[in-house]
């Protein structure tokens, strides 16, 4: 799929704020309301846009529930062949508390960011996901005690 500076400047608009309207978003641009709707539909399409969500904001929400705990843990398996690293990421996946997984190269096999509601819940997660993984081999946990930046967007180098 080739793309033109008006789907870059879209793509750069959309990943900085997705709630401007169509209408909104095609003055902002200089282009038309319905090119900006259809070239936002062929972004989609093909997959450059993956979903569209609201961002909370984690600290505010932790503090409205009485508790939050962001966990950082990097995983290593004792056997690192395709099939253990595919079958612990399987897992890892499917935990509701994993916010992200990252197969990583070298040092440890995984760094998972996890979200729990306290020490209690981490525990819990600790568990299910190395304590009973034989494979599991070494588990380096790090709590957060500030997010000093957080970024959503990924920096985009237009031809």
């Amino acid at each position: 799929m080739e793309l033109d500076s008006t789907d870059w400047a879209l793509l750069g608009a959309l990943q900085a704020d997705a709630s401007p309207s169509n209408q909104a978003l095609a003055q902002a641009l200089g282009i038309s309301p319905p090119t900006a709707l259809r070239r936002t539909r062929r972004l989609r399409d093909a997959g450059l846009i993956a979903r569209q969500v609201a961002l909370l904001d984690e600290d505010k929400i932790a503090a409205l529930q009485g508790h939050g705990l962001t966990a950082i843990a990097e995983v290593s398996l004792d056997r690192q062949g395709a099939e253990h690293l595919d079958a612990f990421e399987r897992r890892a996946v499917q935990e509701a508390a994993v916010a992200q997984c990252w197969r990583v190269a070298p040092g440890p096999d995984f760094i998972l960011v996890l979200r729990v509601a306290d020490m209690p819940g981490y525990q819990d997660v600790a568990e299910r996901l190395f304590t009973q993984d034989a494979n599991v081999r070494n588990v380096r946990a790090f709590f957060a005690v500030r997010r000093a930046k957080f970024e959503t967007q990924i920096p985009l180098s237009r031809p």
